[in-house]
């Protein structure tokens, strides 16, 4: 392709993903089912560039004041990720001399909002709770995350899947924490391997590997993951209690549960009974209440902790927005803890970074419900899981994963046991 022609393709898609909206990976992948004739490394340049943007959309916003033309076009020129050679030829000579002025900028020397790149209250949240990591988080933050897999132990080992994946060309390595992860150089494409064809491996960050490692399900266990989305961890779920029990994966969504049934087809499980529900308080629910070993409540959060992979959601969520989650969570645990029968386990798990949707739903679920319910401390049920390392894994009794400490997204999870 022309490099004038794939330049105007990212100023194209930055336009419509700066709407914020919908999800940034959505509009970039209906971007390319649209454009189906850009190659491998076109794809890789377009999207990489729009990531780029919306993880430093302060900065270059700022930077590109000074230049001419379309803001659209400017944005991409300032943070391009293809051959800087491609780019150039794309160029007036006005551009390449204003692109090389801007170059020259001290970053360091800019006021902090355009260094951290944050709405400013999420800074001030982020400021407050972290003190002196808090530029540590945010370098973090605006980095590309790598690439896990979580080993499907049901058909196959860690070793073996890694020998497979090695006799492909990559050279994957076994994650830090959990005991069922390997992580990728770069980001392979895995969909025409046969490692991942058979279902030996799924893609899923090291720390949602370790959320559901927490539940402790077992064999032959009534299980439900209450809020399952695509499925991800209703998986690991499945394998962990090899293939045995039943396993309920509820949602509210439909078009997420449709998403689970290729990757469920592939895993061998068949102890996985996707249900759609129209709310938390669902009839269908309800019949289960008092009779499950094992819940799981991923809920619904602001993803904040995920600003690796999604960095337009920084921008797309808001105070009001975070408020509204706050009520939707509570409700939501209260209505999966009535499942817990006498002796199970519960799991609130978040892939936020704010006290507001962790800390603060846990112990207000614990000062309500204490009498029913005791707080099995993270650390234990972790380190009951095989999970290397797991007083580094844990704020008081509570999961907290961060990017900069432990290279994984940002997570929370919480464990109580039905006394």
């Amino acid at each position: 392709m022309h490099p004038n022609a794939l330049l105007e393709l990212a100023t194209e898609l930055l336009h419509r993903v700066l709407q914020l909206q919908h999800p940034a990976d959505g509009v970039v992948s209906d971007f390319f089912r649209q454009h189906r004739a850009l190659g491998s490394r076109e794809r890789h340049t377009l999207a990489e560039t729009t990531y780029a943007v919306l993880r430093e959309r302060l900065l270059y916003q700022h930077l590109a004041q000074s230049g001419k033309g379309e803001m659209e076009r400017r944005l991409a020129v300032l943070a391009w990720q293809g051959n800087d050679g491609f780019l150039r030829a794309a160029l007036s000579d006005v551009e390449q001399q204003w692109l090389a002025q801007v170059k020259n900028i001290d970053r360091a020397a800019l006021p902090d909002k355009l260094r951290h790149n944050l709405p400013e209250w999420l800074a001030q949240i982020l400021q407050a709770e972290h003190g002196d990591e808090f530029w540590a988080l945010v370098a973090a933050m605006n980095t590309s995350a790598d690439l896990d897999l979580r080993v499907n132990t049901f058909k196959t080992k860690r070793e073996d899947a890694q020998a497979a994946l090695r006799a492909a060309g990559i050279d994957a390595v076994i994650t830090r924490y959990s005991p069922l992860g390997l992580r990728l150089p770069g980001k392979p494409a895995l969909h025409k391997l046969d490692v991942f064809m058979r279902g030996d491996v799924e893609v899923q960050d090291e720390g949602s590997q370790l959320l559901a490692l927490m539940l402790g399900a077992k064999r032959g266990e009534m299980v439900a993951d209450f809020c399952a989305g695509a499925g991800g961890k209703t998986l690991a779920l499945g394998a962990e209690m090899r293939n045995t029990g039943r396993l309920y994966a509820f949602d509210t969504s439909g078009h997420r549960l449709a998403a689970l049934k290729p990757r469920l087809a592939r895993s061998g499980l068949s102890n996985v009974y996707p249900v759609q529900i129209a709310h938390e308080r669902d009839e269908r629910i309800k019949r289960l209440a008092g009779k499950l070993d094992r819940v799981l409540v991923d809920a619904p959060c602001s993803g904040l902790g995920t600003l690796r992979r999604n960095p337009d959601l920084k921008w797309r969520q808001s105070p009001q927005s975070v408020e509204e989650l706050r009520v939707k969570q509570a409700a939501i645990l209260a209505s999966a803890a009535r499942l817990v029968k006498p002796g199970g386990r519960l799991v609130y798990a978040t892939c936020s970074l704010l006290d507001a949707e962790n800390e603060a739903i846990a112990n207000a679920f614990s000062a309500e419900r204490g009498r029913d319910f005791r707080v099995v401390p993270a650390v234990e049920a972790l380190t009951k899981a095989h999970v290397a390392e797991a007083q580094t894994l844990v704020r008081g009794d509570f999961l907290r994963l961060w990017p900069h400490r432990h290279g994984t997204d940002g997570f929370f999870a919480a464990v109580w046991e039905r006394v």
